[in-house]
């Protein structure tokens, strides 16, 4: 599965459980293992272990691997390996202590949101539309 497919479904997995402050990070310099880091925030156990499912569920639907689900029963830290993107779902404290950012933060990946790729498809027909 192209890389950009690949975050963009975990990207679109975290956002619909309600993530908070989704960062992802080019790690293909730093890593042979995998070509990005996806960081992101859950508010409880509940929601992490939640946030986690639906990284899982999204992937595999789309016919990705997921290799291994770690630390889903704690709820504190969950690590979700799909090969070339790994992602950590972390309560607040446990991404500050851990700082993952300062570690893998060299070159952050921006993304478009869904809803601003929406908004641009939808110009595009009515301006197509309209001519």
């Amino acid at each position: 599965m192209d890389i950009r497919k690949l975050q963009r479904l975990v990207v679109d997995a975290l956002e619909d459980v309600k993530a908070q402050d989704i960062k992802i990070f080019n790690t293909g310099e730093l890593s042979d293992m995998f070509e990005r880091v996806v960081v992101a925030s859950g508010t409880s156990n509940r929601q992490t272990r939640a946030l986690a499912s639906s990284v899982v569920e999204k992937v595999k639907e789309a016919g990705g691997d997921v290799v291994s689900v770690e630390g889903r029963d704690a709820g504190e830290w969950v690590l979700v390996d799909c090969n070339e993107v790994v992602v950590h779902i972390m309560q607040p404290a446990y991404r500050a202590y851990y700082n993952l950012e300062e570690i893998w933060g060299g070159k952050p990946v921006r993304l478009k949101s869904a809803t601003a790729k929406t908004k641009k498809s939808l110009s595009k027909a009515k301006a197509a539309h309209a001519g």
